[in-house]
């Protein structure tokens, strides 16, 4: 009996209950729960964003109450707070933070307020995008300058989320979403800063606008730069053909810093709903990841070796979701070159959704 319990002692330092060390698949090295309490609701890290400087990692997400209801099950009678958790060790064990404003009673001002230029080079800058704003730190997302209002661009509105490239001292290029020219979801576009963020221009739209039924949209660009001039884009769609609603996931190449689009063949992957995060691994290859709102509902990866041309067979990361509402993930890469993927999930253990982390090891996948 003692033998058993100094073992037991042992299990639990070396694999913390919040730790899940997988056996198999090979490529799977842990699941980490970074938030889960009872009664409340994590979610949606991709409409946040996630920041990585070596193995210190932050990631924001919506923190609210759970309400068991049709759809999502957040309550919306009840406050929610953005909240954000961070790492210090590659996303092994994370410190839940309120997300902290540097003038949380201001309302949005124009960019072309800002005293300075954003030195978006800087080492601590980060960066955060939601509808028709803009927000920066320059202190590993401690706190929070904003919001900064960015212009519709003749849209009714805009979808934003955080997705973007540093190309310079005062150049930043962002993919986001505006509404349709009638309202409603949406479509993608480019837009960039050359002067530090002070104005903002429409570089090009991603592919044509859906039909202009409610229901059909493009949303949620994930991107990576491609040879300097060129980025490709993973596009959320969503519409009506034939009566039936249909999800899935379309890629878009720009050969030229972003004016024109051009969809490719692959890949065109209906997973139910869900937007795709999209990496540039230190060996060059690419990684998507991925929410998979069928059944078995759960988080699937691909990873390419020909900047996005063609994928690896599918990878799943996790399949034990008992509902649809998980996914909206969003991957970095640490140190020793795996990768933390980071999204909001349930499984049958208990109705409420909460916030946790696969790391995986890319080098394990053959394409």
């Amino acid at each position: 009996m003692q033998f058993l319990s100094l073992l037991f002692l042992v299990l639990m330092t070396v694999c913390p209950p919040d730790v899940v060390r997988a056996g198999q698949p090979r490529h799977i090295t842990a699941h980490v729960n970074i938030y889960r309490e009872p009664g409340r609701f994590a979610g949606w890290p991709a409409n946040n964003g996630i920041w990585v400087w070596e193995d210190e990692i932050v990631v924001g997400f919506i923190l609210g109450y759970h309400k068991e209801q049709p759809g999502h099950t957040i309550d919306g009678s009840r406050p929610a707070a953005r909240m954000q958790a961070r790492s210090h060790d590659g996303g092994e064990t994370w410190k839940i933070e309120e997300t902290v404003l540097v003038h949380p009673e201001e309302k949005p001002r124009d960019a072309a307020s800002l005293p300075d230029p954003i030195d978006f080079t800087a080492a601590n800058f980060a960066a955060r995008l939601m509808h028709e704003q803009f927000w920066y730190s320059l202190d590993r997302c401690h706190t929070w300058e904003g919001p900064l209002t960015l212009p519709a661009f003749g849209r009714p509105g805009l979808l934003a989320r955080t997705d973007y490239l540093v190309e310079g001292r005062h150049r930043l290029t962002a993919f986001i979403a505006a509404q349709k020219a009638k309202g409603g979801e949406g479509q993608p576009l480019c837009i960039r800063t050359t002067d530090g963020g002070r104005t903002w221009n429409l570089v090009g739209w991603i592919g044509r606008q859906p039909p202009n039924e409610s229901y059909g949209y493009a949303i949620m660009p994930a991107t990576v730069a491609i040879n300097g001039r060129s980025y490709l884009s993973i596009i959320r769609r969503g519409g009506v053909f034939d009566g039936q609603k249909r999800w899935w996931l379309e890629s878009f190449l720009s050969p030229d810093s972003g004016h024109s689009w051009y969809m490719l063949a692959r890949p065109a992957i209906d997973n139910g709903g869900n937007p795709a995060t999209l990496t540039r691994l230190r060996d060059g290859r690419l990684a998507m990841a991925y929410g998979w709102r069928k059944a078995p509902f759960g988080i699937r990866s691909k990873i390419s070796a020909d900047e996005g041309q063609t994928w690896s067979s599918e990878l799943i990361l996790r399949a034990d979701g008992r509902h649809w509402d998980l996914g909206y993930p969003r991957t970095v890469q640490r140190t020793d070159g795996q990768l933390v993927t980071v999204y909001y999930c349930n499984d049958h253990t208990q109705p409420e959704r909460y916030l946790a982390a696969t790391i995986w090891d890319p080098q394990q996948v053959s394409d």
